[in-house]
């Protein structure tokens, strides 16, 4: 079954973010796929990549609900992006 012919075009277009578990998996996928951003998503607790302007998120109830996302040029190595990330929250502990 092909599940993106029932998937509407917006929704393919705001998410195509990979699930990964690691700055390094995301990396990977977004250097695979060509994609120019990776990100963390600290409310789902994820990581991946995706397109300039795509959110991450949820849908509940109808209701599209934005994730706070850490998200950073793919270029960088993991060790740089983690490196960031952390800087970012010690220096930001109420986001």
């Amino acid at each position: 079954m092909d599940l993106a012919k029932n998937i509407p075009i917006f929704l393919m277009a705001m998410y195509t973010g990979s699930m990964a578990i690691s700055w390094k998996e995301a990396r990977e996928y977004a250097v695979k796929e060509g994609l120019p951003l990776v990100f963390h998503d600290c409310d789902a607790g994820t990581y991946g990549a995706c397109r300039n302007g795509e959110h991450q998120g949820t849908f509940k109830g109808g209701a599209f609900t934005v994730h706070r996302c850490i998200c950073m040029p793919s270029n960088l190595m993991p060790e740089e992006l983690a490196e960031k990330e952390r800087k970012f929250l010690e220096e930001n502990p109420d986001w």
